[in-house]
């Protein structure tokens, strides 16, 4: 009776350990989507996070937010405003606010998320 018990007690936690495994490891904002766009989003995450890094480092040194060539110009190693099929743009809000734009331009990655990183350095995706 003990071993049929034990056996029970073994399925149930191998049950929760799959319906949490199934709910916090493939669900999310890139569920379902196939590697090259988890791995080219995750890519392009940590070019927006750079360039994030870049604009406070010359905020703090010149008073104002820059455009990708100016924060080129600068010697922040960040990128030239294409990459992995997204085209970066930066935009300005009264000087004291900055927003980066990360949209996909390559045609096969249509319906792929657009990407956006504020001077609160928070990634989001549309």
């Amino acid at each position: 009776m003990k071993a049929i018990g034990g056996i029970l007690a073994l399925v149930v936690a191998l049950g929760i350990g799959l319906f949490i495994y199934k709910t916090e490891f493939t669900q999310g904002p890139m569920r379902g989507a196939p590697p090259k766009e988890v791995i080219d989003v995750a890519g392009v995450k940590n070019d927006l996070i750079a360039i994030g890094q870049a604009e406070r480092l010359y905020m703090a040194s010149h008073g104002s937010y820059a455009g990708l060539d100016q924060l080129q110009q600068d010697g922040a190693t960040v990128s030239d405003g294409s990459r992995r099929g997204y085209t970066y743009a930066v935009s300005f809000d009264d000087g004291q606010h900055f927003t980066v734009t990360a949209t996909p331009t390559d045609p096969a990655k249509r319906g792929w998320p657009t990407l956006t990183i504020d001077d609160t350095m928070q990634v989001s995706q549309q």
